[in-house]
């Protein structure tokens, strides 16, 4: 691979910085200062740029992460901290959430740089589950339940939302499994149902279960299972 190439992908710049950035002699391989960008560079060759090594990350990866309050799943918001805060790993911001929670939404979020990973996920097509474990402001109506089974009609939808299951655990503490990705849908779903939602976290995307070892903040690498039980 061109070093100018290898230097764009791991820090995001483009080539044009990445040449300015070369000639000013902060770019090294194997401790020997490069300033020319067509230099053929392999695994095998230990590149820095301004004394910090740029890590070689080879294949696709995936992560789980328990979501703390207050931060949001896009990789760059001008406004709002985003997940990337927690990911410490080489080329972060290649990664990217497969299925977003809300700012004010917990738990666990999916990551990868495996773009046709993440569709099976998100696509409708592929119908994947998603579990929440939902605060209610008011105790659940005796009705919710079968209404949610045979599909609500959201405020301006044009078509009812698929059947989800509502497992009643307390009068205010529930878990609704949902197959879809609708707009703010859990929180609309109990609008329409009377009531109004005072926290959500999400517990199970697909096989997938939020590891109950991770503290809010805190991300590991899935297991070979988990990976594949997407598929």
């Amino acid at each position: 691979m061109r070093l100018d190439k290898f230097l764009a992908h791991q820090t995001g710049i483009s080539r044009t910085l990445v040449a300015r950035e070369l000639r000013t002699g902060l770019v090294t391989v194997d401790g020997e200062i490069v300033k020319s960008g067509s230099r053929q560079i392999s695994a095998d060759n230990e590149v820095a740029y301004d004394g910090n090594i740029m890590s070689h990350v080879t294949g696709p990866r995936y992560f789980m992460l328990n979501k703390p309050e207050g931060y949001v799943c896009s990789t760059d918001d001008p406004v709002n901290p985003t997940i990337l805060y927690f990911v410490d790993e080489p080329v972060a911001h290649k990664l990217h959430a497969a299925g977003r929670l809300d700012i004010d939404t917990t738990g666990l979020v999916l990551m990868t740089d495996d773009g046709q990973w993440s569709h099976r996920i998100t696509s409708p097509k592929h119908h994947c589950e998603k579990t929440y474990r939902v605060t209610l402001d008011a105790p659940v109506a005796d009705d919710t339940a079968a209404l949610f089974a045979q599909g609500v009609m959201l405020n301006g939808e044009q078509h009812p939302t698929k059947p989800a299951r509502l497992e009643i655990i307390t009068a205010q503490d529930v878990r609704l499994t949902i197959s879809e990705g609708r707009y703010h849908q859990v929180k609309r779903m109990f609008a329409a149902a009377g009531n109004h939602v005072n926290a959500l976290h999400r517990e199970q995307v697909g096989g997938i279960v939020l590891d109950e070892t991770l503290a809010p903040g805190e991300y590991r690498p899935l297991t070979d299972e988990e990976i594949q039980s997407v598929f």
